[in-house]
């Protein structure tokens, strides 16, 4: 069966499914009706709470079983329903207990009082402080009714720790201790539940089981003795395990890098005392399978590496993002080898130079000028020397060789430093740091010719949001990490659609696309097909900085864009470049996520036409060294090679149109 649950346009009701699993995975889920469309309960992903390091879920009172409100009330507090925020017989009655044992040993505080004391005060006991914690509790009454006392006692008291963080209230520690919504929960689970109230860390059962048992127990009988459950219902649960889960909950956050994000979107829109204390249900884009998918491959090649390279452990970090492309949902994000670990975010918070992973954009700024540049037009990769600076720049290939006049595609495809500098130089920094901005780079550039380069730090985020523009075909998008926000009473505060406009024409996208798929098939990107099938069509760009002291590769397959960043915190070198390192994070972590085999799809004003790559002119298919490239109209070249000028391969073109050839002349 699903669990019942409220999304935010429907509630939606617990039903019989059926579930198959291959590998591991839930293959399929059909619903016990035809055609039924079945939505599962979304994954809790964390709370929002800024100011303290604490976790909860927050619950309303309607919501909580009655067992639970009437349990606590009878061993906490018995005259809750009857007194004013102070009980004065439970205080005599602590009184007498705590002079018989010569220390304090029992406390004559109300719920309320207690709710006052983890609201606003500390745990010192004191004469003065429980006066004045008498004082706010009745104070407190007067302006609140029982049910919103008892509420948010509920949500505040605690209930024990994972980890560094403090678990506060009965629906988080639900979570922790059972695994376990609070509404599925058993007599003896509640009751374990509230026996910790008393001291959740000296009633710990995990640390202490049978000590927690027998509080079980305890709150069991006294449930009995006032009428809250049968003689038979209590021996029964008496009976039973603690069926706590085998370990501790380390977090109601699985998902810190995420949720930063998230908390910095909801940082602008909400304050905090409203995200403490609010109760607000918000839904985001993270998607669990993926998310799970890009940490595993982060953690297993970051230590294959490692070890192939004889490298100490742990020394590598990495950060990885990916984004659904078209609509700019950012469904998973790694900030650290971790997983799970709260601290720095290297995918939002590190910024390093991209290298050539900026390269697209040089090209793309090219591209546009498509009277001046086509993916033919032939580039001279040879050594160049510029005065930048008061100093010479003198940019060189990785290997140092140089390769002549090159067709614009392969300069791009084999990552040609000498290549890619003529050519920026060419068309102007300006140009160049423009369409930076306009793929989403939102912060100023220097415009000096190591830019052509990669000389610009970045965060991966960034780079991810420049990615997604170019695999959206030109339509610019802001990452998105919240689908909506709601009240507790799942009333709509917040939506966050969808917003996008239009940049760079697909035309000009569709050519710089060609160019990043050459990457993959030919050039510094090709062993990414070692893991993924030949079929499925990627495109990407591999980046490697100075010295080897960062790897980038950013790439997009299908409705996936993502992005890998690996280096060392204390910025040392590396033996890795873009596609020994980078590009091995992705290309698992592609591969993990089945991506399809969609092509890209041709524009109405592209062209493909047979060219010979030397010399610009047309060719024909079949002839010797002949590349089948794409041209925006008009672009196309207009000599004719010398295979294209063959006897006889006018009839043998007549004959493919004739029956319908698609491909193009």
């Amino acid at each position: 069966y699903t669990r019942p649950f409220r999304f935010w346009d429907a509630d939606e009701a617990a039903r019989a499914v059926t579930l198959t699993f291959s590998g591991g995975r839930v293959n399929s889920v059909i619903g016990s009706g035809r055609g039924e469309l079945v939505r599962l309960e979304p994954v809790l992903i964390g709370g929002i709470y800024p100011e303290h390091s604490e976790d909860r879920v927050l619950v309303r009172l309607e919501d909580v079983p009655a067992s639970l409100t009437e349990g606590l009330v009878a061993v906490e507090d018995r005259n809750f329903y009857l007194h004013m925020g102070v009980s004065p017989k439970a205080i005599l009655r602590a009184l007498v207990s705590n002079i018989k044992a010569g220390a304090t040993v029992q406390g004559g505080s109300t719920i309320t009082q207690q709710l006052v004391k983890n609201f606003y005060l500390n745990d010192d006991r004191n004469l003065l402080r429980k006066g004045v914690e008498a004082v706010m509790a009745v104070l407190l009454e007067l302006h609140y009714s029982k049910q919103q006392i008892l509420e948010a006692y509920l949500n505040e008291v605690y209930l024990g720790q994972a980890g560094k963080r403090a678990i506060h209230g009965f629906g988080m520690a639900s979570q922790h201790l059972f695994r376990q919504p609070l509404r599925e929960l058993e007599l003896h689970q509640i009751a374990l539940m509230i026996g910790m109230v008393k001291g959740a860390s000296y009633y710990d059962p995990w640390r202490n089981p049978e000590r927690a048992k027998a509080r079980r127990n305890l709150v069991i009988d006294l449930m009995a003795e006032q009428g809250l459950v049968t003689q038979a219902a209590a021996q029964a649960a008496k009976q039973k395990h603690l069926d706590i889960a085998s370990q501790p909950g380390t977090s109601s956050n699985p998902y810190p890098d995420y949720l930063q994000l998230v908390k910095d979107q909801l940082a602008k829109d909400y304050r905090q005392q409203d995200l403490q204390s609010a109760g607000l249900r918000i839904f985001t884009y993270l998607d669990p399978q993926v998310q799970h998918q890009v940490q595993q491959s982060v953690t297993s090649v970051l230590a294959s590496l490692e070890k192939g390279y004889k490298l100490p452990a742990n020394q590598l970090q990495a950060a990885s993002l990916v984004a659904r492309t078209g609509t700019a949902e950012l469904l998973a994000v790694v900030g650290g080898r971790k997983a799970g670990f709260v601290g720095f975010n290297r995918a939002v918070d590190a910024r390093r130079q991209v290298g050539s992973t900026i390269k697209p954009a040089v090209y793309l700024a090219a591209l546009e000028q498509h009277d001046r540049y086509t993916l033919g037009t032939l580039i001279d990769d040879a050594p160049l020397s510029i005065k930048s600076g008061g100093k010479m720049w003198e940019p060189r290939n990785y290997e140092r060789e140089s390769h002549g006049l090159v067709p614009l595609y392969q300069a791009l495809g084999h990552s040609y430093n000498q290549a890619t500098a003529r050519l920026g130089l060419d068309i102007g920094l300006n140009r160049v740091a423009d369409t930076l901005r306009r793929l989403g780079y939102p912060d100023d550039v220097t415009e000096v010719p190591s830019l052509l380069l990669g000389a610009v730090d970045m965060s991966p985020y960034q780079v991810t949001e420049m990615y997604h523009t170019i695999a959206a075909e030109g339509f610019y998008s802001p990452l998105r990490t919240i689908n909506a926000v709601y009240t507790a009473d799942n009333e709509p505060l917040k939506r966050y659609p969808f917003a996008t406009e239009q940049r760079f024409s697909p035309e000009v996208m569709h050519l710089l696309h060609y160019a990043m798929q050459v990457v993959m098939r030919e050039g510094t990107g090709k062993t990414a097909y070692r893991k993924v099938p030949q079929s499925v069509t990627l495109a990407g760009k591999t980046g490697t900085t100075n010295d080897q002291r960062d790897s980038w590769f950013a790439g997009f397959a299908d409705n996936y864009v993502g992005v890998v960043w690996i280096g060392r915190d204390d910025n040392g070198k590396m033996p890795l470049t873009g596609g020994t390192g980078a590009l091995q994070v992705w290309s698992d972590t592609m591969a993990g996520l089945n991506v399809g085999s969609a092509p890209f799809m041709k524009p109405d004003g592209v062209e493909y036409y047979w060219v010979e790559p030397d010399n610009q002119s047309l060719s024909r298919e079949g002839c010797s060294g002949a590349r089948y490239l794409p041209y925006i109209k008009g672009s196309e070249p207009q000599a004719r090679g010398s295979c294209f000028q063959q006897p006889g391969r006018e009839v043998i073109d007549w004959f493919k149109d004739l029956f319908g050839s698609d491909k193009g002349g």
